[in-house]
């Protein structure tokens, strides 16, 4: 690359890191990861800056990047998670956690506990305010499919959540 593009590349990188670390940190629910995340994904970005002609679209190849780095490193045998019937240390609810801070935490562990893909469609949905035609663009998929990957992926977050969070369960 020249120095122009990759000034460019470097405005842009500076504008975007810390939203699409908070993307990232909401599908996997974790800090350190959510940095590999960003940082594989600027790492195509920056890749493929020559290539790309629509600079509008550089939000959803990113977004497209951390949801695709999120799902192939789930697909890896040795980043796999064991899950165990105790945790060996249970946070103290001390009372001083504010509501919000409470309910952040429930859906941040539910979201965990939806399966990848899902859980990809409901932050893009949800909580990056894409709609239907987004989130399929960025995803790579059909409209059809991010409808019924949202059906799922919110019955399997009630599932989780239980009674945790009233307000996400459908009004009759």
């Amino acid at each position: 690359m020249d120095q122009r593009e990759e000034q460019e590349f470097a405005e842009y990188f500076a504008a975007r890191r810390d939203a699409v670390r908070r993307t990232a940190y909401m599908l996997c629910g974790d800090w350190h990861r959510a940095d590999d995340l960003t940082q594989t994904a600027f790492v195509a970005l920056h890749r493929s800056w020559r290539k790309i002609r629509d600079r509008g679209a550089l939000d959803a190849y990113v977004r497209r990047s951390v949801v695709r780095a999120l799902i192939d490193e789930t697909r890896r045998p040795w980043r796999r998670e064991r899950h165990v019937e105790q945790l060996p240390e249970v946070a103290t609810g001390d009372g001083e956690i504010g509501d919000a801070v409470a309910t952040r935490s429930a859906l941040l562990d539910g979201l965990s506990r939806v399966p990848p893909r899902q859980r990809a469609v409901l932050v893009l949905r949800f909580l990056e305010g894409l709609d239907v035609a987004g989130t399929a663009e960025a995803l790579k998929c059909s409209e059809g499919t991010v409808k019924s990957q949202t059906a799922r992926g919110l019955t399997a977050l009630r599932d989780v959540l239980g009674d945790a969070l009233d307000d996400l369960r459908s009004t009759p």
